[in-house]
């Protein structure tokens, strides 16, 4: 009997779930129509499919279903308020040009515009055009926004901009191959775990990238060029930065400041301000990156210990560290670090130097603080006090050592980013 009643459990289920799929229907909106009136009338589950054309509108999507551009149709927002708004769960949004949202930053005015509990979204293949905030997605889990291009209001002061995407207290979200421009910061990430950002391109904003307070991520395979700052780690623990490029930025390529427990390998940093910041970072692995034909490679500081950072190449980088301690601090304790400006010897042949590379020395820390020093770098005085500081400890300043420095670079292919170079 128990059998009898299970099976016509499952069979009254399937039943409700073919009946489901059976009676969704399909909405197509025509140009002269109005986008938010075929989504009003549809219900839960419903497709409604928006024919090329020029659509002014500010749509509400109250209900699960899929709002489907064919051959890219635009919804104008005329300047004014979001141009979508998605208030339930398991809403699609695919295949339209978003334009002219409004410019209320107080407002957070969106080209889409994710309400809190609206789970599970799937934003792709749309092309956003000077809206303030590209997409704004909080408290919302599992969302999907993929394939994007979004460009904001170009014209606007940086600090008058949205973000391209924005996430605020977002769970098990992926980030994936979108390109973002003239915004004020690519992507902002705020108190948002468990997210995947792969394969986007940032450029021309502030910040390519900006984390805060956010835990469990995974970063790679991204690009960052021509803003500000690439990427900005602030506040945050065990993330996953791996095989990104991030080049020709005004200030830095990677910033990880107040950072623990969080990997960052195999990323190429290139023509950069600095290369990477390091501030108050801990218990952190930096691994097989390429930094390169930066102004200063890494600018290292405020109590960044005890970190691994092993198998990194420091190319061309016009100061390979500037460094803010009162103490050494060893690098490459189990394999080494390759620096270009290495000028020791390798008697036995096994590739590894046998005297220590130090970073900084007393002429270094004179540069520093009296930048017109430079002028006389190649003066006779100054390279006799860079020869005595090496031969007598008491005029030793703290610096990065590496007592196993590399001859020659872990990365094969370094070559190819030499036309980047930040003067």
């Amino acid at each position: 009997m128990k059998k009898v009643v299970r099976t016509l459990g499952w069979l009254i289920a399937l039943t409700a779930l073919w009946l489901d799929v059976a009676i969704a229907a399909e909405w197509i909106v025509q140009p002269g129509a109005s986008i938010s009136a075929a989504v009003q009338a549809a219900a839960a589950g419903d497709t409604v499919k928006v024919e090329r054309g020029y659509y002014v509108d500010h749509v509400v999507i109250d209900k699960p279903l899929r709002l489907q551009g064919v051959n890219r149709p635009t919804i104008s927002g005329e300047n004014q308020g979001d141009v979508i708004r998605v208030k339930s769960p398991d809403v699609v949004i695919e295949g339209f040009i978003i334009r002219d949202s409004g410019d209320d930053l107080t407002a957070q005015n969106a080209g889409v515009y994710v309400e809190p509990g609206a789970h599970r979204a799937i934003i792709r293949n749309n092309d956003f055009a000077y809206t303030l905030f590209g997409l704004w997605l909080e408290k919302a889990n599992g969302l999907e926004v993929t394939n994007n291009l979004i460009t904001g209001k170009r014209d606007f002061a940086s600090a008058q901009r949205g973000n391209g995407i924005q996430l605020y207290n977002c769970y098990d979200a992926k980030i994936i191959g979108n390109n973002i421009s003239f915004v004020r910061d690519g992507i902002y990430v705020d108190v948002s775990f468990r997210v995947l950002f792969r394969g986007n391109k940032m450029h021309h904003a502030r910040y390519g990238t900006h984390y805060m307070n956010s835990h469990d991520n995974i970063w790679e395979d991204n690009e960052s060029y021509k803003n500000r700052g690439g990427l900005a780690l602030m506040e945050v623990r065990r993330q996953i930065v791996r095989n990104n490029r991030t080049w020709d930025n005004s200030d830095h390529g990677i910033m990880l400041r107040t950072i623990q427990d969080s990997v960052v390998e195999n990323n190429i940093i290139v023509g950069n301000s600095k290369g990477f910041f390091i501030y108050d970072a801990e218990y952190n692995v930096l691994k097989g990156n390429l930094v390169m034909g930066n102004r200063v490679g890494v600018h290292l500081w405020a109590g960044s210990i005890n970190n691994d950072v092993d198998h990194n190449d420091f190319i061309q980088n016009r100061d390979q560290i500037r460094y803010v301690a009162t103490r050494n601090e060893e690098w490459g304790k189990k394999e080494g670090n390759y620096w270009s400006n290495y000028v020791g010897w390798d008697a036995n042949g096994d590739g590894i130097g046998d005297t220590p590379y130090e970073a900084n020395d007393v002429v270094d820390r004179l540069n520093w603080k009296y930048p017109l020093v430079k002028l006389l770098l190649n003066s006779p005085a100054v390279q006799s006090l860079r020869l005595i500081a090496r031969q007598f400890p008491l005029l030793r300043g703290p610096s990065v050592v590496d007592n196993h420095p590399r001859l020659l670079p872990y990365r094969s292919n370094w070559s190819d980013w030499l036309g980047i170079q930040r003067d």
